[in-house]
């Protein structure tokens, strides 16, 4: 996995691409703009297309549209639950829950594409993941977050466990903002996982918010 993340790295980039960008829940025509000026700055390593409830043709649409921006700026285009969806639009990957099909069959379509997998706080989840040959895994809910805010809670033991266990990249989601995400870089996190910091802040617009995060 890591060979397949490190090819689209910019080697002329001096930030950290520790980004692990979602999208908004709802996307309107002022978003493409939005999402290019927050990419240019370079510090997001994936970013991935969540968008519930919209009809098939549509989130097609979206989906080629958003993988013309991230392929310029050279960020890994992962798309949520639908490994279909991914291999359709020909994206760079497909994050999984725990109730979102097969892995197995996933990691089949997917070949050499990238797999994430949620893995909540579990390291039974955790193993079944390295099982399947996933890319990341991905533990949370760390802090409350708006997106999710019934999420389960993890705790940071679960990822010095993982480091030191599964030695897949780690991303973490849930709540995370300026203020907490390096303590959680500190204990073994590779990528933080952020959506509502970026998009719903009613102080910084995007492309400043994503600035907080170097």
């Amino acid at each position: 996995m890591a060979s397949r993340l490190r090819k689209r790295d910019c080697s002329l980039n001096p930030l950290k691409k520790l980004v692990y960008l979602i999208s908004p829940n709802k996307i309107n025509k002022s978003f493409y703009s939005e999402l290019n000026n927050v990419l240019s700055f370079k510090n997001v390593k994936f970013f991935q297309l969540r968008l519930k409830g919209i009809k098939r043709n549509k989130l097609l649409k979206i989906a080629t549209k958003i993988k013309k921006i991230t392929k310029k700026h050279k960020v890994n285009f992962i798309i949520n639950d639908s490994y279909t969806l991914a291999y359709k639009v020909r994206a760079d990957g497909c994050h999984m829950g725990q109730l979102d099909g097969s892995f197995k069959t996933a990691r089949e379509r997917l070949k050499n594409k990238i797999l994430g997998i949620t893995c909540h706080n579990s390291q039974s989840l955790a193993k079944e993941a390295h099982k399947f040959n996933a890319d990341y895994v991905a533990f949370g809910s760390f802090f409350k977050s708006k997106l999710k805010p019934n999420a389960k809670k993890a705790n940071l033991n679960i990822l010095k466990w993982s480091k030191k266990n599964i030695k897949k990249p780690i991303v973490v989601i849930g709540g995370i903002n300026n203020l907490n995400y390096k303590r959680l870089i500190k204990a073994g996190a590779n990528y933080i996982a952020i959506s509502s910091f970026i998009w719903d802040n009613p102080k910084l617009k995007p492309k400043f918010a994503i600035r907080k995060f170097t």
